[in-house]
């Protein structure tokens, strides 16, 4: 398999991490994301293979445009871009969840993948066969709506319907995207209570982002469809 160009936001720890050392072993050049710069550079040194850090805060269009200048100024192409970074939200329902709180979730969850696409879409453009893959959550599922983490719950099912929209849009363009849930895993964000490993949370990003002919439009996890 030829080496891909993938980017990895929030790449400095937990899933993301795992997902850029996984993908470096398989001979692929990583970006590695980080909204904090040191922190950035500190994880890459720990993955062997290519990986370079960048600093890209989700929350800043200014920081996006500056990444994706700074792409284009020195690659020609970027084959996969998997959106990663995310924030959790506080246990309470949408009864009581605040606008400070849902604004704050939207902001890095749904509204940063969407831009961020869009200011890399030239780049993604020119490689021949592009992916894009948003980091989701069964939580977003319609049918699991409800039940606290309303925050959370909703910012990611507007990323799950970023991606059915922008998927259609851009099959013309020959550019997959898809979304993925990781599980429960154990992470800062999912605790150490949870039943999985951040080599599981990882894989079918890993497997999605190095997969030929994959379908574009879908919700994937462990490496099978499940539904919106």
């Amino acid at each position: 398999m030829e080496p891909k160009i993938i980017a990895v936001t929030g790449g400095n720890r937990g899933i993301g991490l795992e997902i850029c050392r996984q993908l470096a072993e398989l001979g692929h050049h990583v970006i590695l994301c980080s909204r904090d710069l040191a922190n950035g550079i500190s994880a890459a040194q720990t993955i062997a293979g290519k990986v370079e850090a960048r600093q890209l805060d989700m929350a800043d269009e200014a920081s996006m445009a500056a990444f994706a200048q700074g792409l284009a100024n020195d690659f020609a192409r970027l084959d996969v871009l998997i959106n990663n970074a995310g924030l959790i939200s506080s246990s309470v329902g949408t009864p009581t969840v605040t606008l400070a709180e849902m604004q704050r979730l939207f902001t890095t969850n749904a509204f940063g993948p969407l831009m961020l696409t869009q200011a890399l879409l030239p780049l993604l453009r020119k490689s021949p066969a592009a992916g894009i893959i948003n980091i989701s959550s069964e939580m977003g599922k319609m049918s699991a709506l409800g039940n606290g983490y309303a925050a959370y719950r909703l910012s990611k099912a507007s990323l799950n319907a970023i991606t059915i929209s922008m998927a259609r849009e851009l099959q013309a363009d020959g550019i997959v995207v898809n979304a993925m849930c990781p599980g429960w895993v154990k992470t800062d964000m999912g605790g150490a209570n949870a039943p999985g490993t951040v080599e599981q949370g990882a894989d079918t990003a890993v497997w999605l982002a190095t997969t030929d002919k994959v379908p574009t439009g879908k919700f994937f996890s462990d490496r099978k469809e499940i539904s919106w």
